[in-house]
């Protein structure tokens, strides 16, 4: 499959099934929150290297988690039942995304593929209230925590870091426990690892996670700040 450079101009892209053998759809464009947020409408999110045209993927298998999936060990009762760490969420949105920076991401051995650019266009999107962060505290200490956009009935998780065992689960299982009271659908995780699979996040064919994404174009998307569940 042929992979299409992007008009800076217009704010498109083309089907996701076009995708080539590795997942890649679409070069170039730009990060702003309109491209952003028809890209993750569409079941696209950019990875690239810094200094590097922007690339457009839509991975297939796609590693996902349905709420209803959610697995919780044993080993991680004792965090929740004697209150190991607190969470919160919207609190520190930057804060989190420069601390998933700090940690090599997605196969990259040397630097990481969060730079400045993504940084800054994150941090529109959670102005703009799309982008979300779970904070992980220990001591008053940020251990942990992710961050990700939320559209719809859908969370599209984007990375998370931990400085303390197990703070990135407890984030995790905390931030999946909220949305599935409040109906959230699925949650995006991108591509396998063994850390998101051992919670119960499973791949599933791209035609599959493009029908949910073509579902979830007639949700409210609810944007705002997720800091009033802190209370």
């Amino acid at each position: 499959m042929p992979v299409f450079w992007l008009h800076p101009d217009r704010i498109e892209f083309p089907n996701p099934n076009f995708a080539d053998e590795d997942g890649i759809v679409a070069v170039g464009g730009d990060l702003s929150p309109k491209r952003l947020l028809l890209a993750y409408r569409k079941g696209l999110f950019p990875w690239y290297n810094e200094n590097e045209p922007i690339l457009w993927w839509c991975l297939n298998p796609r590693l996902v988690l349905f709420p209803k999936d959610l697995y919780i060990a044993k080993s991680m009762r004792p965090y929740f039942n004697q209150q190991k760490f607190k969470v919160t969420f919207d609190t520190q949105f930057e804060q989190v995304v420069r601390a998933c920076q700090q940690n090599a991401r997605r196969g990259q051995e040397n630097g990481t593929w969060i730079s400045e650019d993504i940084v800054e266009a994150y941090v529109r999107m959670h102005d703009l209230g799309f982008g979300h962060s779970v904070e992980v505290w220990q001591d008053d200490i940020l251990v942990g925590g992710l961050y990700g956009i939320s559209i719809g009935k859908v969370f599209f998780g984007e990375s998370m870091f931990a400085n303390v065992s197990n703070a990135s689960k407890v984030g995790f299982i905390t931030l999946v426990q909220r949305l599935t009271a409040l109906g959230y659908w699925l949650i995006d995780c991108q591509q396998q690892t063994q850390h998101l699979s051992s919670m119960g996040a499973q791949p599933i064919p791209r035609t599959m996670f493009l029908k949910i994404l073509k579902k979830n174009e007639l949700e409210p998307d609810n944007a705002g700040s997720w800091k009033s569940w802190n209370s």
